[in-house]
């Protein structure tokens, strides 16, 4: 281990240029080092907003003091104050739970104990207090009882008797068989029988006692051995017959090794990671228990439609196969996301192909392990989309509403994610929602006759609060202007509790009754009179053209006509599946504040949402399939023109940066596209996508093994023989996300070309996302030192 240790580190002197940081020029107001503080600049925001049960208080948690760790706080409707939580009392922070159907009692898991919470009394009952954790608590359909986790097993618990009782017994290993008796055995005890009296009645008198034993015994639930395998979900039906159950096996895949170099040991520590895109995958079944008839039954995949098709891409690789056929003589590898029960105890499963191509919504037949087709949600490039069941297994937005044979769901089927609903018994289907915008998420009232929808429906750049009618028709709008309304409905429904920023303007909490027209009151003031000082843009909106003829949306910097040095930055936002040209507090705000920085000192920054990011739809989401670092990277290309041919920016003056993904981009722009950049920063990027993790890539470029041809065109190492400008490579050595083997890899490569020009700087105790300011300020000085001399030629 320590030879490993010595080797990285001997790699890493080798190959990192750590050019002093020093002072720069800078005609703004602002510091680097300033608002690089993050938080402590801005102010911290109000977070992880709840509901206390009654509806009286807002939960939330919060850091105006600027301590060490953020606090409790709960904003008091009466009493219209800001009160701290001390933590001695922090146990009345509400939890989630399952409410009855009359909204009047919830039950909820605290601390690994069961709690009922009744509303009308205001009381919290105590179910069980054990060493062990119990969890997912719910009531059954008669709400007599609740059921609820211990360990690998089910229990209920009786509200009038107090009675708990075990629903399954789920044990590791297998069931001890006894030996067989041989022929020969067996030949003498018969022999025995028949030859004593005394033996006969020894053997009756052992059966009568072990029948009356079964009689007067209380009825337990039959012993399952799972192996080696683990339980990983419980899923009940009303009337508490069936029992759903997915048994987990991990996959034997390669882990990757991570490095802590800086730490309170002293020493260096190796640990695993996660393993690489393409290696073998974890397997998942799921099992139906039949209490009345103490069966188990599953169900076969052959049964569901469109399960032996290949995937369109791999045809490619046999064009010149003629006796290729479009089938797989198997069937391809699935996995069940979700099971739901409606009130009639009927049941609706919820499949996911492992090659992210299918989802399928199916009525499944408990007793015969049938299934029927309700909706396929089928995409050439991946399925997914706000609310849809994506590469992490989340089931998606499904449920069923107050009538119990209607199931709604969320589908892309016209390119944009909407609402639809369908009956599971006629088959009947209805789109509720519909239009060039999207559902971002949706959940029922109490009584389920109504939706409570947040939507970009009135600008893809802004979120807003809308209710429609269960069964459909027009959507009321409750919040009004541009921005972001992230709303919590209080559990009477008679309030909103309210996440609202601007672009300009981060997060605050805000309060409004759930009445269309009102307006919110403002509870929290959170920024920081520091962060006041300054006059911060709100920056302009603006769509190009790109070469393909598409309006590509971005968000534009310019700085006063006098102050213009005619040299531009193009930021480049990360996660891929993002967004980031909005109205509201951007999640990149550190790079917010420095697109003013740079634009106080004369450059103009376009922040480009590009094809693959999110809130545009089907089609803007997929553009990147099997080719990451094209239309992505085009889309900056043809903002740079725009910028040249609108804003007078000198062609000899782009310089371009980003992280994560926005790294990735930089990396390809100056690999594939150094005629139009003339510096980049990449940050935390991804080099090599082979390298990188299984959930998030195979669901844009498939596998290495099965498209190695979309691998080889989206990884920057491939193409790092075009570098011809200056770059600046940035990582965290903590980083188990985009490990820092990616850029040591692309190291070795630019060193065996024979480049130079370029430099890496490693920051020891940065994971991913950094957390240390001084970390933030180094890197962000350096960004600004590269666009300074080599945009500007400024040493």
């Amino acid at each position: 281990m320590f030879k490993q240790a010595f080797t990285l580190l001997f790699l890493i002197i080798c190959i990192g240029t750590h050019a002093q940081t020093g002072s720069y020029e800078n005609s703004s107001t602002l510091k680097i080092e300033d608002f690089m503080k993050g938080e402590n600049f801005v102010g911290f925001q109000p977070e992880n907003i709840k509901w206390s049960d009654d509806s009286e208080r807002i939960y939330f948690e919060w850091n105006p003091e600027q301590n060490l760790l953020s606090d409790h706080y709960y904003y008091d409707l009466k009493e219209e104050k800001i009160i701290k939580i001390d933590p001695e009392h922090y146990s009345q922070i509400p939890e989630s739970g399952d409410w009855n159907k009359e909204h009047t009692k919830k039950v909820y898991s605290k601390n690994g104990d069961i709690f009922l919470f009744d509303i009308e009394k205001k009381s919290h009952l105590q179910v069980t207090n054990t060493v062990g954790t119990e969890s997912g608590p719910q009531f059954t359909g008669n709400e007599n009882s609740v059921t609820f986790k211990r360990g690998n097993n089910l229990f209920s618990w009786n509200l009038e008797s107090g009675t708990i009782n075990q629903l399954t017994d789920f044990k590791p290993g297998s069931e001890k068989q006894e030996p067989e008796n041989t022929e020969q055995e067996g030949f003498l005890m018969a022999e025995e029988e028949a030859l004593f009296n005394t033996v006969t009645q020894s053997i009756a008198k052992k059966n009568l006692r072990e029948q009356r034993s079964k009689k007067s015994d209380p009825e337990r639930p039959k012993t399952i051995y799972i192996g080696k395998k683990r339980i990983t979900s419980f899923k009940i039906s009303p009337d508490t017959r069936f029992i759903g159950y997915s048994l987990y096996e991990r996959a034997k895949a390669k882990a990757t090794k991570m490095m802590d170099f800086v730490n309170e040991t002293g020493y260096t520590k190796e640990y695993d990671a996660r393993p690489k895109v393409g290696s073998p995958l974890s397997s998942f079944q799921t099992f139906i228990y039949d209490r009345e008839r103490d069966t188990t039954i599953t169900f076969d995949i052959k049964q569901i439609p469109g399960i032996y098709e290949k995937p369109e891409f791999v045809k490619e690789y046999h064009k010149d196969d003629n006796d290729y056929n479009d089938k797989y003589d198997e069937p391809r590898d699935v996995v069940l996301v979700d099971l739901l029960f409606n009130e009639n105890n009927e049941a609706v499963v919820v499949y996911r192909s492992e090659d992210n191509k299918d989802r399928w919504i199916m009525k499944a037949d408990l007793e015969t392990g049938d299934l029927e087709l309700l909706h396929r949600e089928h995409n050439d490039a991946w399925v997914g989309g706000p609310g849809i069941s994506s590469w992490n297994y989340y089931p998606g937005n499904i449920g069923f509403t107050n009538d119990p044979e209607i199931l709604y769901y969320q589908s892309e089927e016209t390119g944009f994610s909407h609402l639809y609903t369908v009956n599971i018994n006629s088959k009947e289907q209805k789109q509720l929602t519909s239009g060039s915008w999207e559902v971002l998420d949706a959940d029922l009232s109490n009584d389920k006759e109504t939706f409570f929808i947040t939507a970009n429906k009135t600008s893809p750049f802004d979120h807003h609060f809308f209710t429609m009618p269960v069964e459909g028709g027009d959507l009321e709008q409750f919040t009004t202007g541009q921005g972001n309304y992230d709303v919590s409905v209080s559990p009477n429904e008679k309030w909103l509790a309210i996440r609202y920023s601007y672009s300009n303007n981060p997060w605050d909490l805000y309060l409004m009754p759930l009445k269309a027209g009102k307006e919110m009151k403002r509870i929290t003031e959170s920024t920081t009179d520091e962060f006041k000082q300054y006059s911060w843009r709100a920056p302009e909106i603006i769509t190009f053209v790109a070469d393909d003829g598409e309006e590509v949306p971005a968000r534009i910097y310019t700085p006063d006509e006098e102050n213009k040095n005619g040299a531009a930055v193009i930021f480049v936002h990360g996660a891929g599946y993002l967004q980031n040209v909005h109205h509201w507090w951007s999640t990149y705000f550190r790079e917010y504040m420095f697109h003013n920085f740079l634009t106080d000192n004369g450059y103009t920054v376009l922040d480009i949402d590009y094809r693959g990011s999110a809130g545009y739809g089907e089609e803007w989401r997929t553009a990147i399939y099997r080719h990451m670092g094209g239309k992505d990277l085009s889309d900056q290309v043809d903002g740079a023109e725009f910028l040249i041919e609108e804003y007078g920016i000198d062609p000899e003056k782009i310089g371009i940066y980003g992280g994560s993904y926005g790294g990735f981009i930089t990396l390809m722009a100056l690999f594939n596209a150094s005629e139009t950049f003339n510096a980049g920063a990449a940050i935390r990027s991804v080099t090599d996508w082979a390298h990188y993790n299984h959930g998030y890539t195979s669901n844009i470029l498939n596998t290495p093994t099965e498209d190695p041809k979309a691998y080889r065109r989206s990884s920057p190492i491939y193409f790092a023989e075009n570098l011809e400008d200056p770059l600046l490579i940035l990582h965290g050595l903590q980083d188990d996300n985009v490990q820092p083997q990616d850029v040591i890899r692309l190291s070795q490569r630019l060193i065996e070309l024979g480049k130079h020009g370029w430099e890496t700087v490693y920051y020891p105790v940065e994971p991913h996302g950094f957390k240390e300011a001084a970390s933030w300020t180094d890197e962000y000085t350096r960004i600004y030192k590269l666009f300074q001399k080599h945009l500007l030629d400024k040493n």
